[in-house]
């Protein structure tokens, strides 16, 4: 009798077992399936805050010891009295003129295939969520540009929170040129360091061709298409004249949108005299009429903390099994290899 018991006991502890194991492994799977799901993470930081803590670190270390000890105490009755204050407010349902506008900071290191704007896209996206009408945006740039297309893309989704009547700020603190110029034109207001380069308002392809080489050591390449202009200059065929005159057209007509994009952007701009492809320092292009104030970045933000609580805002792309394994080797020749095709195929700005 005893032992059909325990044997009973042995059984339900196993069931309880495999039970448990099940709810765990559902869990698990679920977990998984939904980071699938995600295509990245969107991280917002609190600056106002850090900016805050790094003061009052600075103003504790320049204290002498049993004075540090004071300012200590007197910080934490401080901050459980706000604490309290913040209580009382929510009890009654006040969101009164206390609370800061926000200024939202967001960050742009281009590449020049542009591949940061899927980054950009969803940080806007976010940030168009929540906005209030009072606040604002600060965008961190730097680039020299690439791809039409991809800074294009990149300008359009700041366009975005111009349409809304968001205030949008762009800071320069080395380099905006071409495409970069392309998206801090965009801005409400355009804040450059005295040195960043700034402008190259202009449009730039580049194509080596080997058919010579190929023809001494007869080689042939046969290429076919069906549409006139389908390919005008090419890697390997031998190129005429027709193709060149036609490529050069296609860059021409690149560039006048360009300069009607940056002149409708900055009406007030003397477009002809800057689209010539030249770049400036950030203190030639405010006489030029191509930034509007000199200063760096880190200056503006501090200033403007006063008045707003700033928010980090920073969307980070999940990696995939191949980055996380063979770290960025792989992303660099694929890298490698959309540029030489992209300086073939398309302009660059």
């Amino acid at each position: 009798m005893d032992l059909l018991s325990n044997y009973g006991l042995f059984l339900a502890k196993l069931a309880a077992v495999v039970v448990v194991i099940g709810i765990i492994a559902a869990i698990v799977i679920n977990l998984s399936q939904r980071k699938k799901q995600r295509t990245g993470e969107l991280k917002v930081t609190r600056l106002s805050e850090q900016y805050q803590h790094m003061r009052d670190e600075m103003q504790v270390s320049l204290l002498e010891p049993h004075q540090q000890k004071l300012w200590h105490k007197g910080h934490k009755k401080k901050l459980k009295l706000e604490a309290k204050e913040a209580k009382a407010r929510a009890r009654r349902g006040d969101t009164s003129s206390s609370v800061k506008p926000k200024l939202y900071v967001l960050d742009f290191k281009g590449s020049m295939d542009a591949h940061e704007v899927n980054s950009l896209r969803e940080e806007i996206t976010a940030v168009l969520a929540v906005v209030g009408t009072e606040d604002e945006v600060l965008l961190r740039l730097e680039s020299p540009g690439g791809v039409v297309h991809g800074y294009g893309l990149a300008a359009s989704q700041l366009q975005r929170l111009r349409e809304r009547n968001i205030r949008l700020t762009v800071a320069v603190d080395k380099v905006a040129a071409s495409g970069g110029y392309m998206m801090a034109c965009v801005a409400n207001t355009i804040i450059a360091a005295p040195f960043s380069i700034i402008g190259s308002i202009g449009v730039v392809a580049q194509i080596p061709n080997f058919n010579r080489l190929l023809k001494r050591n007869d080689i042939d390449i046969e290429l076919h298409t069906a549409g006139q202009y389908k390919r005008t200059l090419t890697l390997f065929g031998e190129n005429t004249q027709e193709g060149r005159e036609k490529f050069r057209e296609d860059l021409n007509d690149t560039h006048l949108l360009f300069k009607q994009f940056v002149h409708a952007m900055r009406p007030a701009l003397d477009i002809d005299a800057v689209a010539t492809g030249e770049h400036w320092y950030g203190t030639q292009a405010s006489d030029k009429g191509l930034v509007d104030e000199i200063g760096t970045s880190d200056d503006w933000l501090l200033a403007r903390i006063q008045s707003h609580e700033a928010i980090g805002v920073r969307y980070i792309p999940r990696k995939g099994v191949v980055d996380r394994v063979t770290g960025s080797a792989a992303k660099s020749v694929d890298r490698l290899l959309l540029r030489w095709w992209q300086r073939g195929q398309n302009p660059l700005v």
